[in-house]
């Protein structure tokens, strides 16, 4: 079936799941937050949330930042 992965079109199984999807594009579920049709998921009903035909899915990754160096601070 087809659905939206950040903007890009794709194809998944039809007993697709959000984190059978994770798994696929080999993203860990823990640096993750997903939306689906613009609701944000819980990390724990990933396994559970079955994948529709034409859902629209955002996955937003957790990034850290900064040096801890002063240099980096300086503006």
């Amino acid at each position: 079936m087809n659905i939206t992965v950040n903007g890009e079109p794709r194809q998944v199984s039809a007993d697709c799941t959000v984190a059978t999807l994770l798994a696929e594009l080999d993203i860990k579920a823990e640096g993750v937050a997903v939306e689906r049709n613009m609701e944000i998921l819980s990390r724990e009903g990933f396994s559970e949330a079955s994948l529709e035909a034409g859902d629209t899915i955002e996955i937003i990754r957790f990034v850290g930042g900064g040096c801890g160096q002063k240099e980096c601070h300086r503006a």
